[in-house]
Parts: structure tokens; sequence; C-alpha cells
């Protein structure tokens, strides 16, 4: 691993600490591309206008119309955590508006598949629903868009993630709308919005017509600010770039958690997993809420966790939440398990070549199809490489395919990766979509080998030894002046995330003394600048010299009665 130091640039900093931001936040945020306070500006008022989304009018009308004539309209849900807050902000946002006929339907991920397929149009229309909507998937739902026009529905598309290449081309499935801020021609500035977002979008417009037309006025309109701790928890999880209205988005939503104001389900998921709602932070959405809703997921039925974020029974809430707990438990048991396999196999692959390969590629017949994102991800993490982990597909009629998740490093576009390998070698890839850093694939279980091949193939054409060189951003020495349980809550207050890396610091640090705590982690005795401080490198086991270059993150924990900080090792200069 090679630490490296984030540039600062003097004067942005200079002009955040005049605005009266913290000097060490203002060092932080000019280093993440933040210029003045007014980029620090979290108001509902700078959020970008809903009219820059191509197609927004049209779907807002059509929603009009539907919840003026009390027609059946069909939230049709992907299956992960933005799917799910996605499909809650849908069913509570129509509500809100009017509609006593708002439902929802969720792909099962093994006998469905992702998106609205023809087989799920059928469904949909076979609950009478005159509208059919889309949340988080859609855009390239050709054939079942088709399906569904052709069996008398509505269609409104919306969604974010890159529309399909066919024919070298660009294209958009042909529904009645579509809203989705990477379809060609959108000037909508936040290429990066989650689908929740999008869909919390076209309910302000839908509102702001209903108001045009004299249904609502200003004292009289629904309040749809409550659906933003929905959408907060959607964009963090989904891992979606935090550009400046995403953090805006994400920031008002925590204001409401931290205040109590949050669905009934959002404050039993935040109260099994032993966080606090009053100090609610990015982290909990992305390493405690967000998980436990994925977990239903990748296991069980996603109608489970939205059904959990829709009620607003307290009680029935809880059941739900316990639930789904005890589903990520299970994940976490069969994750683990693949987990060691795979790392397994990666070394074996490793040991068995000259140089590591730049591109990891595993399967095992006993792989869980619902966890190999997950595991692709660990391995991504540990070997720096673009990585697919395969599985047997469970799905009926699909006994000799392959179902591949994929997680990339930076440069290495993996959807591009997987339009190249499907152009070179046609037919391989059965299905595939995806965005830069994760992607998902079907193949037939015999082309593995030509899969592996390929994908391997194009990573060494794209990668070189700086790009399969992990780094690791860093943000420089910690003052001793700021280490302190004070800051580390202030810290832990701001919006952080993907593109908007929360801070590490890092700098030479005496190692006192370390030893082994429940088999798989290192506890330190540290000296930071001379003093004395605490250090946990969890996951990790291979001792220290007695000095070393650490990246850490700054915590606070209780002992005695007494806050104090330690250090969390992210990494050690090789």
């Amino acid at each position: 691993m090679q630490i490296i130091t984030r540039d600062v640039p003097p004067r942005a900093t200079w002009t955040l600490e005049q605005a009266g931001v913290h000097p060490l936040l203002a060092r932080l945020f000019a280093a993440r591309g933040v210029h003045s306070s007014e980029d620090l500006d979290d108001g509902l008022a700078k959020l970008l206008p809903p009219d820059q989304l191509l197609g927004i009018t049209e779907a807002a009308q059509m929603l009009v119309t539907a919840i003026q004539a009390q027609a059946p309209i069909c939230i049709v849900a992907d299956y992960d955590c933005d799917g799910a807050t996605a499909c809650a902000v849908a069913v509570r946002g129509l509500r809100l508006l009017g509609s006593n006929h708002a439902h929802y339907l969720v792909p099962d991920r093994v006998t469905d598949g992702y998106g609205l397929t023809p087989g799920i149009a059928k469904r949909v229309a076979a609950t009478g629903a005159r509208l059919l909507v889309t949340v988080d998937n859609g855009i390239a739902s050709f054939d079942g868009v088709q399906t569904a026009k052709e069996l008398g529905m509505q269609v409104l598309i919306t969604d974010h993630h890159l529309p399909a290449l066919l024919d070298g081309r660009v294209q958009v499935p042909q529904a009645d709308a579509v809203v989705n801020p990477n379809q060609p021609g959108c000037p909508f500035e936040s290429k990066s919005i989650a689908g929740v977002g999008v869909m919390f979008y076209v309910l302000l417009k839908t509102r702001a017509l209903m108001r045009s037309a004299g249904i609502f006025d200003a004292a009289t309109q629904p309040k749809l600010d409550t659906l933003l701790p929905l959408v907060a928890l959607g964009t963090v999880a989904d891992v979606v770039k935090l550009d400046a209205n995403n953090r805006r988005l994400v920031a008002q939503g925590l204001k409401r958690i931290r205040a109590g104001h949050l669905p009934a389900g959002m404050a039993a998921l935040f109260q099994i997993a032993g966080r606090q709602t009053a100090t609610a932070s990015t982290g909990d959405f992305g390493f405690a809420v967000g998980p436990r809703l994925n977990a239903a997921g990748r296991l069980a039925d996603m109608t489970l966790g939205i059904a959990c974020l829709i009620t607003d029974d307290a009680a029935h809430a809880t059941t739900l939440a316990q639930s789904l707990d005890q589903i990520n438990r299970d994940r976490k048991s069969i994750e683990g398990d693949m987990r060691e396999q795979a790392l397994a196999m990666a070394e074996d692959m490793l040991d068995a070549a000259d140089e590591a390969p730049p591109a990891i590629c595993i399967f095992d017949p006993d792989f869980h199809e619902g966890v190999v994102g997950i595991v692709a991800s660990r391995l991504k993490d540990k070997m720096h490489r673009p990585t697919f982990v395969f599985a047997m597909s469970q799905a009926a009629g699909a006994e000799d395919e392959l179902k591949g998740s994929g997680r990339s490093i930076a440069g290495f576009h993996l959807r591009d990766a997987l339009d190249l390998i499907a152009k070179r070698h046609p037919g391989v890839l059965l299905r595939f979509g995806g965005h830069a850093m994760a992607a998902g694939c079907t193949i037939d279980a015999d082309q593995l080998d030509t899969f592996e091949t390929a994908f391997q193939q194009v990573a060494s054409e794209w990668l070189d030894e700086k790009t399969l060189t992990r780094q690791l951003e860093t943000d420089g020495a910690l003052a001793p002046a700021y280490r302190h349980p004070d800051i580390v809550d202030h810290l832990q207050q701001a919006v952080w995330g993907q593109g908007f890396a929360p801070p590490v610091f890092s700098e030479w640090l005496d190692v006192v003394s370390q030893r082994i705590v429940g088999e798989k982690h290192l506890a330190l005795k540290l000296k930071h600048q001379g003093q004395a401080v605490d250090g946990i490198w969890f996951g990790h086991t291979e001792p220290l010299p007695a000095k070393a270059l650490l990246a850490f993150r700054v915590d606070a924990d209780s002992w005695q009665g007494q806050r104090r900080v330690r250090f969390l090792i992210e990494g050690q200069q090789a």
C-alpha cells in the first residue's frame, strides 16, 4: 500500500475559516473540492430544481392524473437498499398526495432476476394496476416495458443507472415517461443521484403541478420533507458519489433523524443495531441500517424490508426489524464462509502464477448467489484487483447458468469492460449491466473460462503498475489539539461518503505494544507526537515494527466513565 496525502488548497482553506468553519473541517473540506461556505449550504432551497430532469413534467402529470382518478398504481422496486427506500418514498409520497391505491411489487433476486421483466409486467397487470412505476430500475427493461404497454398499462420509469448500449447507440425503452439523469439529453447536473433521489424529485414536481392546478396551496400541500430520512439512507447505502446535491439531501435527512422525525421502521432498525438516532451519521446508514435492509434482498424477500419502511405501527416495525436483523446474521455467516473459501482460491491462484493476475474471477458451485457481490467487494479490497465472483443460478430453467457480481478499482470501468467483452466474444454474456465500480452479468456455465480469460485480457490492457498499486489518500498529520472526543463528534456530524471520503489521517507513530484480540484484530498502544493513545486494526494480525507510517481514523469510546480518543488503523505504508 502507498499512503499519499491530499493536496489542501490554502486559499480555499482560508476562505472557509474566514466564513466561520472550524479550522480542521476547513482543511478537510478544501481538500475535497469545497471552495466557499456556499458550497456547504445544505438548505432545501439550494437543491437543484426538479425541472432540470428530462421527462419529469410528463412523469408528474401522469401521477397527477392517476391520483385524481384514484387509479391503481403499482411500484416495481429493486431488491437493494436504494430500491427499497425508493419504493417506500414512492408509496408514502403518493399516499401523502392523495392516492388510495398505491401498492408495490418487488422482483425476487433468484426467481425473477433484475428489473421490469415481461413476467413482472404480467404480474403487475394481474393486480389491476393502470400505471406501472419503476424505481431504481427500468432503464434497460425493453421487453418488460413493451409487455406492460401491450397489456394496456402506462409505464413511468424512474431510474439512475446507465442506459443500455444497443447497436452502438445509447437507447432507452419506449415508456410513457422516463426520468433518469443519465439518459441522453438530460441536463440535470447531479448525474450521481440515487434512485431514491430521482423518485423524490418526481414527487416534488407532482406536488408542484397539483399546487398549480389549485388542488393544494402553500398551506395545505403535504410535507414531502418527511421523506428525506429515507432519501438520505438510500443515497448513502447505494454508495453513489456524494456531490453537493446529494450531500444536501443526506444532510437534510440526517437533521430530521437527529430531531426524532423518522419512519417507525427506520427508528426500529437504528435501535436493533444499537445506534442512536440523536447522533445519527452516514456511517450508521452504511454499516448498520443499510446492511440489514440489503440482507433481505440477498437471502429472503425485500418485501419485508419495504414493509418495515412503510409501516407507521411501532410494534410492527420492531417485529419486522428483528426479522431483518436475523436475516442479516444469516447473511454474515454465509458471507464469512464464502469469503474464506474465495480468499483461499485467490491465494492458490497467486501461488500458481509468477505474478498476480490483473483481475480476479472466482466460482464455486456451493456459493450463494445472493451474497456474491459482498464477497467480490471483500476480495477486491483484499487483492486490489477488479473482481468477479460467480454462483450457480437458482432461477427456474437456468440451471446451467452462472450469475456473477463484480467490483472494481479506480481506473477500471467495470460496465465498459463487460461491454468490450460482449463485443469481442459474442454470446459469452447472456445479460450484463451496472456502473463503473459495480456490475453484474449472467453467463453459461461452460463459458466461465472464456469469460475469465477475456476479463483478464481487458484488465491487462487498461491497468498498469500504478493503478494496480493500492493507494490510500489521507489528510496528513493530526494536530494533538484535535485528538479530543469533541472533535470526533464534530467530524462524525458532517456528511461523508463516496466521492467525499471520511477523514483519514497519516503519520509516523511509535508502536509501544501490540496484541491480538478476538483472534483477528490487532490491539495497539501507540505514541502520537509523544502522547499515548490506543489503537486497533480490525481484521489484521500481522505485527507492526516499533515505528510505522500508519493511516488512521479517529474514534471515541468510553472507559471507566470517561470518553477517550482511539485510532482505527486503515493501513500501513509498504
